[in-house]
């Protein structure tokens, strides 16, 4: 530990010096939850990433704090009598970090880039008839057929975020990571400076043109209140909090929940809940190699694991977490536990009689486990002694979460390179309906990681995307959450809220679905 703290000391020192003498400059230093090391936002879904994106790129609409949509780089949008031709003008003024214009062309190919990768995306272009650009300030969709949740889309808080990029860099191959970092958002990426494992740099963006509206949530004028903010890893939580305590750092994105009892009792630091919603843990399984090839092994895990154990693993303290057996988040207009009441008990017989049903022959789950992120690195130990107790073989593998975030895009069999099952969480905003949850995407190939393949979820995802009366899309939810157990893509281990901690001389935090770091003063 203690070489650890010399080397943050020496860490801000350099930072300090790097400013050059500029004493009247203002610099916001965070520790995140993780180590920057993917920055494409299209490419991973990993929330580092979309902190990353926030930071330096511009969506089309947002999400205010009461999550209501909003229009951001829109300055007016037209929908024809048919619901079928939607006309977004940008604002006056927009440019990107190079100074030249942002187009509608760009707009248009960062919409269609991300559109191959996101679920939610995925979902909107299967409607889509044609996306164009008549003009450098007009893009123009044209729907198959209506389509309820346009504006829902486009306004996605979570990963992946629609966020716009120059044509240029948003025709790369949707597959393939971009190489060049340059936004229209309100802080600069300085990649000369960006060290993983040490630290990653944002400047104030001079020419970013804000909207007039107050800030709110992720919606309104995003005024860039510092002008250098610092991501500096420390990898070790007792470290972090040691950092924010001696005034080495100004924030922390996700303090252990253990430690928040010390944090709470220093008089020089606030905790402050900026996404009340909270978080949703989860269990992904990979469905193309043994065992969880199978449906019913997959649904044995249901009854191996409680969801109780896991929570108290790695949130303790029942103050910040809820056991919910709902798909969709309790507290959400789509909670229900219809289907899913005897599971998540820890009904190891029931397991048992699973596994025997579908033959399971005694494959190891290679089940990978991220080491240095407070509120997942527990997790997977639970996980594994459940499901051992069940009748599983577990082959537990730790990494830290970077390496498990590359690992989980390889296709390949688990005892070659490839894996069988994470952990993970999702914000509850980004898995409100079957449409927004990624996890839900059941579409093979074009599935996130895991690579789940069902026509019947993918029928009950179109029925739900096209409907608008909130009772029929209640019942839609209901047979997605039915679906589930018969195809189990995930499953649902609880939620948390995760507070941050900061020192009381920063102001200006907003409530918001994703870290937001404008409009914060450092006095």
């Amino acid at each position: 530990m203690v070489s650890r703290s010399l080397k943050l000391m020496t860490l801000v020192l350099a930072a300090a010096l790097a400013l050059g003498g500029a004493a009247s400059a203002k610099t916001l230093r965070v520790a995140l939850h993780s180590d920057l090391k993917i920055v494409d936002p299209i490419w991973t879904t990993a929330l580092i990433t979309v902190n990353h994106g926030y930071m330096i790129y511009d969506t089309l609409f947002a999400l205010d704090e009461k999550l209501a949509v909003k229009p951001q780089m829109v300055d007016r949008t037209e929908t024809s009598a048919d619901k079928l031709t939607w006309t977004f003008t940008l604002r006056d003024g927009l440019e990107w970090h190079d100074g030249a214009p942002v187009t509608a062309q760009d707009c248009v190919a960062s919409l269609k880039r991300w559109g191959a990768r996101d679920a939610m995306g995925q979902k909107l272009m299967s409607f889509v008839a044609n996306l164009s650009a008549p003009d450098a300030k007009t893009i123009r969709m044209t729907l198959k057929e209506p389509y309820g949740l346009v504006l829902q889309t486009l306004a996605k808080p979570g990963a992946s975020v629609p966020f716009m990029m120059p044509k240029r860099i948003a025709e790369t191959d949707p597959q393939k990571q971009i190489t060049e970092y340059v936004g229209s958002g309100p802080f600069v990426f300085k990649a000369d400076e960006w060290r993983p494992g040490e630290k990653a740099v944002y400047l104030k963006n001079p020419k970013y043109k804000p909207r007039a509206e107050p800030p709110s949530g992720l919606a309104g004028g995003k005024v860039a209140k510092v002008d250098r903010v610092e991501w500096i890893w420390i990898a070790d939580t007792q470290t972090q909090v040691n950092a924010l305590i001696n005034g080495e750092i100004d924030l922390i994105e996700a303090p252990p929940h253990d430690l928040i009892p010390l944090l709470a009792e220093d008089k020089n630091i606030e905790l402050f809940v900026f996404n009340p919603a909270g978080r949703q843990n989860a269990i992904r399984f990979n469905v193309l190699h043994k065992p969880f090839d199978n449906p019913k092994v997959r649904l044995a895990v249901a009854y191996a694991l409680n969801q109780k154990d896991l929570l108290d693993a790695v949130i303790g303290n029942p103050k910040w977490y809820v056991e919910c057996k709902s798909l969709f988040p309790c507290g959400s207009p789509l909670q229900s536990t219809k289907g899913w009441d005897d599971k998540f008990t820890s009904d190891f017989a029931k397991a048992r009689a699973l596994l025997q049903e579908a033959g399971y022959d005694g494959t190891p789950v290679v089940l990978m486990q991220s080491t240095d992120i407070a509120s997942l690195s527990n997790l997977a130990p639970v996980t594994k002694s459940l499901l051992e107790k069940a009748g599983f073989k577990v082959d537990l593998q730790a990494m830290d979460w970077q390496t498990l975030v590359t690992r989980r895009t390889k296709k390949d069999p688990p005892n070659a390179g490839g894996w069988s099952a994470f952990l993970t969480s999702w914000a509850s905003v980004d898995i409100l309906d079957p449409v927004a949850a990624s996890f839900l995407n059941a579409s093979c190939d074009k599935a996130s990681f895991g690579w789940p393949c069902d026509a019947e979820m993918e029928k009950l995802r179109d029925a739900f995307a096209k409907e608008t009366d909130s009772a029929k899309q209640k019942a839609i939810a209901e047979a997605v959450q039915l679906r589930l157990i018969e195809y189990p893509t995930h499953l649902q281990l609880g939620q948390y809220v995760q507070p941050q901690a900061f020192r009381k001389n920063v102001v200006g935090l907003l409530e918001a679905p994703s870290l937001a770091l404008w409009n914060i003063e450092v006095k």
